[in-house]
């Protein structure tokens, strides 16, 4: 009575392909209804306009999800020149519309080597760090002032895929607390005009990819992959980034 019967039976990974205009946890909670099983976590969370892998974990794998969590990522990103928003993203507010005028493949590549290896980012307003018990974007939403915090970050690989003026596809394999977003600002910044992330898909994390994942609408028990499936993860370091 009053809901479904929860058993905690199954347990392992699955690679799920999650579609635009979800949250994460909205992910988890179909997977959570499908499988009749309160026991799932995910390996990193996606926000609601980004699509691509989202690993989830049932069951006994939900206490391997740290391995996940701290493990390299390989997004495809569009970048939008010449609009700046509050959250550095095509969700937020527009703060400046501004032309671009010709900017060469020379120039973008330049300014792309200058973000990779070890960098510092600033941690956007409108994201999920916590301050004093309150996260940024709670701050941001209701006018409050956000404290500035920088982080260390590394961008293993920042390849520049495609010109379509104003869009610049990037694809960007990162360290665990990366933001793209913000590195597509960034870049849009140093360029002269301004930028936004336009489109986010996540593609790998560690060493699984979104080829090997599965629709939401249609995964099955017969998707779960074993635990063992994260041994690459108690190496001293994470797999090298390709």
């Amino acid at each position: 009575m009053g809901g479904p019967s929860f058993k905690p039976a199954l347990s392992g990974l699955l690679l799920v392909d999650k579609p635009a205009g979800m949250t994460s946890h909205d992910v988890v909670d179909r997977v959570r209804r499908r499988f009749a099983m309160r026991r799932v976590g995910h390996g990193g969370t996606l926000d609601p306009a980004a699509t691509g892998l989202l690993i989830l974990l049932l069951g006994q794998a939900t206490r391997y999800a740290r391995y996940l969590l701290n493990a390299d990522k390989t997004y495809f990103s569009t970048l939008l020149l010449g609009v700046t928003t509050d959250t550095q993203d095509s969700e937020g507010k527009v703060l400046e519309d501004r032309p671009v005028g010709p900017i060469t493949r020379e120039q973008i590549e330049a300014v792309c080597v200058r973000f990779r290896g070890e960098i510092e980012q600033e941690v956007p307003a409108y994201s999920a760090v916590r301050v004093q018990g309150k996260r940024f974007y709670d701050l941001a939403r209701a006018g409050q002032a956000v404290p500035r915090r920088v982080r260390k970050v590394r961008v293993h690989n920042l390849s520049l895929l495609e010109i379509r003026l104003p869009e610049v596809d990037l694809e960007v394999t990162c360290s665990s607390g990366t933001y793209v977003r913000t590195l597509c600002a960034d870049i849009g910044a140093v360029l002269g005009c301004g930028g936004h992330l336009r489109r986010l898909c996540r593609t790998r994390v560690g060493p699984f990819e979104l080829e090997k994942s599965v629709k939401l609408d249609q995964v099955g028990p017969e998707h779960l992959l074993p635990v063992d499936k994260l041994a690459w993860s108690f190496s001293a370091a994470s797999p090298a980034a390709r």
